[in-house]
């Protein structure tokens, strides 16, 4: 007689997408005798609904792909071949401690962490790697690469990274969809966006690009890159000199109107139509819509602060809203982040106070964008590398300096990630890292107002470990007996929830995750400026800020124009005449999924959107291989002529992984390393070129 079938055991997991994405989506895993089966959307999430976007709608793809690293290996090959043996974790954690102490011993400023938003998780990304790097004494990275200038911009203007509630656009009656794609990187804010149009919402896209959500909006401007500022000052030009503002608003919960007044006469919309290359009448249609529409929401993104005034165009962008009084309304006001919300306990889990164990308690700061130079010119020399959660190699500006760099022989480089990346190739050794199915995390969001938790679904895959472990296991072996290196991953977790923010009161750890997330303390119908209460040092919207003064700024909205545009610096242009923007490509995040065979195959290769005019000036056809250069580097893409782009800005969906691409290079080639006016971030959109027709 045959034996009964065993039933299988099923559980259902609570997860979260830990993707650099403002939607932090909570998830469902279904596991099956130890094996996902089945990852999606938790229905129940207010925000996110049960939708996942079509990446990580995949992802057991990704955790389950035969491409995964799996083990740790050492390179027995030439820098940047990506040839490597297997070895035991007991040999990688004795090379790497044996590396790090000879380091340490003479100045441990000779170690650079290099990590970024590839997991944005407290745990994995908050916590243990920064206690160890912190005892260490080694130098400390500036994480600008993203979204610094914004948050820069937010904090002066709002006194945060702040903003209106997400959940609330559906209910606005305008939207300005300012330098985002939310089709693309928002998705659960872009649905809102699309219930409030069919209830009778005008939606305007300002963006160089038409871009897919450009596309489904009523009406687009397409401002050339880097001007975001100067059009802001022109609606508020037209706002205040036609007595459009609210007084009331202004005069309560508002510093510096007086000043704001006369500063943006010196903006009529006849100039800021010069600089930004928008008709006059366009501008001053919008400002008037603008004002007069309640309530109106403004959705501005990233993108917009990648130039040389970045963060004085999110701050111009979002003294708008206070003029108007459109913070009275839930659905009013603006978003660029809601990350300020969230009290989470980062001392905490970062532990400062071990940098005065080590022997550099005050230890240099390096800037991630400007690793190239860095790797190549810094004093005392970074003499190892430890990376984590970020592929510098594909994302880091003046790829060709990078590569450079990261090929210096005398240089000890250890990469922790699921794949071989661009930047693994260049490793000395690969550690094995888990996907977010295989540990525990807790995350925040910055496009809503929701804490997420995560819990492990599968034991993690062959050797790989998490970032956590990892560091615990290093921390032992370099004799850092600290009880902190012993808390283990649910220990974290509880940590980063040990907030006295009223905002944060009911948070822990042990309900959350049962349920999976949990709104912060705040109002259903949340206005967090409709009374003032801002995070400066005023209590009001700063238009004047003495913040800003102290930078070295001007304390008050201004223009500061792109280092590389035909109106700053016509020799540049004349050499390259084109502005090339680069974001993201829906198929991949970052760099994160371009190496999967379901987004290569949507993506299929690197192309170059270009305007007509442009393309027929060049001899250039749809479909051409053409070269974008410039004096930084080049590249080779697939021309798709279209109006897509505007005249005068090409258009390169990115991030790319070098190495599989036919010329094995990206956008980054031709990027710079130049920061933006406050924030120190990165200017990728703030950068000529030239295309040709290859023969």
């Amino acid at each position: 007689m045959q034996a009964p079938v065993k039933p299988a055991e099923r559980k259902i997991v609570r997860a979260a997408c830990p993707h650099d994405c403002p939607d932090t989506c909570a998830m469902k895993i279904t596991v099956e005798n130890g094996v996902a089966v089945k990852v999606e959307g938790a229905k129940d999430h207010p925000f996110t609904a049960g939708t996942l976007c079509t990446k990580v709608a995949r992802y057991l793809e990704r955790t389950y792909s035969k491409d995964r690293v799996l083990f740790p290996q050492k390179r027995i090959g030439p820098k940047g071949k990506g040839e490597f043996a297997r070895i035991s974790w007991d040999e990688a954690l004795a090379t790497i401690a044996e590396k790090f102490r000879a380091i340490e011993a003479e100045d441990p400023q000779g170690i650079l962490p290099y990590d970024y938003a590839g997991t944005m998780g407290y745990v994995q990304w908050h916590s243990m790697g920064r206690r160890f790097f912190n005892r260490l004494g080694a130098s400390r990275l500036d994480r600008t690469i993203c979204s610094s200038a914004g948050k820069a911009g937010m904090l002066i203007t709002l006194g945060g990274s702040f903003g209106m509630d997400p959940e609330r656009f559906d209910e606005a009656k305008l939207i300005l969809v300012w330098g985002s794609n939310p089709i693309v990187s928002n998705l659960h804010l872009w649905s809102r966006v699309q219930e409030a149009k069919r209830r009778g919402a005008k939606l305007v896209a300002i963006d160089p690009y038409r871009s897919l959500s450009a596309e489904k909006c009523h009406e687009h401007l397409a401002l050339l890159p880097g001007t975001d500022a100067a059009l802001a000052l022109g609606m508020m030009h037209v706002i205040i000199g036609e007595g459009r503002h609210d007084a009331d608003y202004v005069e309560r919960y508002t510093l510096g109107f007086e000043a704001l007044a006369r500063r943006v006469k010196e903006y009529p919309p006849r100039k800021v139509a010069e600089i930004t290359g928008l008709p006059a009448e366009k501008i001053i249609a919008l400002a008037r819509e603008y004002a007069a529409t309640r309530p109106a929401a403004i959705r501005l993104n990233y993108g917009l602060q990648r130039h040389a005034g970045g963060g004085m165009a999110v701050r111009n962008i979002l003294c708008l809203p206070a003029l108007t009084g459109a913070w009275r309304d839930p659905a009013g006001g603006a978003v660029l982040s809601t990350s300020g919300f969230f009290g989470m306990n980062d001392a905490k889990l970062e532990r400062p106070d071990l940098l005065g164990l080590s022997r550099c308690p005050n230890p240099r700061t390096i800037n991630m964008v400007a690793i190239a130079d860095a790797l190549l010119e810094a004093k005392p020399p970074i003499r190892a590398l430890y990376v984590y959660n970020s592929n510098p190699v594909a994302v880091a500006p003046d790829s060709a300096k990078v590569v450079r760099g990261f090929s210096r022989e005398d240089l000890f480089t250890v990469v922790h990630e699921q794949f071989a990346t661009d930047t693994c190739d260049y490793a000395d050794i690969v550690l094995p890292a888990t996907t977010q199915l295989e540990h525990h995390d807790v995350h925040t969001a910055y496009g809503h107002l929701y804490v997420v938790a995560n819990s492990p679904a599968i034991a993690p895959l062959g050797e790989s470990l998490p970032n956590s472990e990892a560091f615990r296991r290093l921390a032992a072996r370099m004799g850092f007996a600290e009880e902190c290196f012993r808390d283990s991953d649910e220990d974290l977790c509880r940590q980063a929830l040990e907030s006295s923010h009223p905002r944060m009161r009911g948070m822990e750890w042990d309900s959350l995750k049962e349920k999976g997330w949990r709104r912060l303390n705040v109002p259903e119908r949340f206005a967090p400026f409709a009374q003032g209460n801002f995070g400066t040092p005023s209590g009001k919207c700063e238009f004047y800020s003495e913040t800003a003064k102290g930078l070295g700024m001007d304390p008050l909205p201004t223009y500061i124009a792109p280092r590389e545009s035909a109106q700053s610096n016509p020799a540049l242009a004349k050499k390259f005449p084109l502005a090339i923007i680069s974001p993201p490509n829906r198929h991949f995040l970052n760099s994160s999924f371009a190496n999967m065979p379901f987004a290569i195959a949507e993506a299929k290769e690197p192309g170059l959107e270009i305007h007509p005019r442009d393309a027929a000036a060049r001899g250039i056809a749809n479909g051409d291989a053409v070269r974008i250069f410039n004096d930084r580097g080049s590249l080779t893409a697939r021309a798709r002529v279209s109006d897509k782009a505007r005249e005068g800005v090409v258009v390169a969906l990115s991030v790319w992984w070098r190495k599989l691409t036919a010329d094995r290079k990206n956008a980054n080639e031709l990027t710079s390393q130049a920061l933006t006016d406050i924030g120190k971030g990165a200017t990728f959109y703030d950068c000529l070129v030239d295309v040709a027709r290859i023969r």
